[in-house]
Order: C-alpha cells, then structure tokens, then sequence
C-alpha cells in the first residue's frame, strides 16, 4: 500500500515518469485460476500499480513470465542466472561434476539453461501435493549419483519442498546438495527445516532482506547480493532498456 500511495503521490506532483522498482513481486504465485473462485492477485496488483500511476515496472525472475502481460506498461523482468552460473563456478569446486536440479517440473526450462552453459547433466522431481505448502509425494527423474546437486529455483516460502527434495537426493546418492534460489521467503518453518535438512549452502539474493535469518541459520548465504546486472539508473531517465 505504501509503494502505491508513494507511486500516486509522484503521480499528483507532476512528475513526468514514475518506474516502480519491486524486486520480488507480491502474489506472483497467484498468476492463475487453479480452482473455482479462486482470485488471480497477481493481475490485481497489476492493475493496482498501473492506476496509482506507475509507467515502468523493474522486477526479478517473475514466478511466471506470463505476468508481465498482465500489465499495459513497460516491464522489465530481470534475471537471476548470469549470478548464479557465476557463484556455481566460483564457489563448488566440483561443478563439472555437478548436476543441476529443478525441485519441480514447472522449473525445468530454467535448469536446463543453467545446465547447457555449464556443459552439465540436469534431473528434475515431480511433487504431487496434497494442499498448498504440502508435498505429498517426490518422484526423481534423472541420475544423481555420487555428485554433486546443485537446486535452483526462483523461490522457496516454508521450504518444505526444497528440504524434502534435499533428502531424495541424498538418498538417491548425490554427495553434496546445495540450493541456489532468487527470492528466499523463509516463512513459518522455513528455518528450522534448513537447519535440519543436508545442505551445504542454501545461496539466496538480496530481493528479500535476510540479515536476520542468516543469524538463525548459518546455512543461509547471501553470496548473489551484486547481480550481474547494469545500474539502472541512467537507463531509466534515458527511457532505455536496461535489459
């Protein structure tokens, strides 16, 4: 509500362009009708931000690509991967060996990307849910043994997902695990989950300030601060692209 009054109040003050710079977009996962009745929140924050005057939205790794269509202004969807690969060859020593792992099946174009420019093997698991937040069962498709896993996904809320595919994969004879995520929610259980769980590293950027969490759970890196990104500031006055 405060980025939407701040947003109105430029607005009113005559100010030629307004770009909102939301670095984790709220209710992206509510991009769809999954059920009858169900809301779709993400087109409403749209709508929300382009009538309180916004004329260019900068975000990162939107849940969906679709959202952006959801708006009638620029938008501009940042991407996490050029850090990730960056903090995959700096950090573990044995990435060639290493294999890369989406914890559910809507995530698999992204590690495939991840996987091709490392030159590395890529598996993914199937989760059926019994209710939102819940997992009922995981299913692994691809060969993660004795090497090392390396999970990438755009978020993780309670966790239960990306810790309950952490042990399916040490099970099935990976060596390490690492998770490697774009916006680290952590709510409810989150943290004692990581903490429980067999990570090496749970790496995160900074779209969600962290400072606090990482003094409850030493797994949690914040390694992907400075994104390998251009500053977006002289592209934004220019009207520019910043991608």
């Amino acid at each position: 509500m405060e980025l939407l009054i701040m947003i109105n109040a430029c607005k009113i003050a005559s100010s030629s362009r307004v770009t909102a710079v939301i670095p984790c977009f709220p209710y992206a996962r509510q991009d769809k009708k999954d059920k009858s009745r169900a809301p779709i929140s993400a087109k409403l924050v749209a709508n929300m931000l382009s009538v309180a005057g916004a004329d260019h939205i900068i975000t990162m790794d939107l849940h969906a690509s679709q959202i952006q269509g959801f708006f009638d202004i620029a938008v501009d969807n940042l991407y996490a991967e050029p850090a990730v690969l960056q903090w995959i060859r700096e950090n573990i020593p044995e990435w060639k060996n290493c294999i890369i792992v989406s914890p559910d099946a809507g995530g698999a174009k992204r590690v495939t990307s991840i996987a091709d420019r490392l030159n590395v093997d890529f598996a993914l698991i199937h989760k059926e849910r019994k209710k939102a937040n819940e997992v009922d069962r995981m299913v692994l498709v691809g060969d993660v043994k004795d090497r090392v896993a390396i999970m990438v996904d755009d978020m993780a809320d309670t966790c239960g997902t990306i810790c309950h595919a952490a042990d399916k994969l040490i099970d099935a004879g990976a060596v390490k695990v690492y998770a490697i995520l774009t916006h680290g929610i952590f709510s409810g259980p989150a943290i004692s989950r990581i903490n429980s769980a067999p990570f090496e590293a749970v790496v995160v950027t900074n779209t969600i300030p962290q400072e606090e969490k990482m003094k409850a759970c030493p797994k949690i890196q914040f390694s992907l601060a400075d994104l390998d990104h251009p500053r977006p500031g002289p592209f934004i006055s220019t009207k520019g692209s910043i991608m």
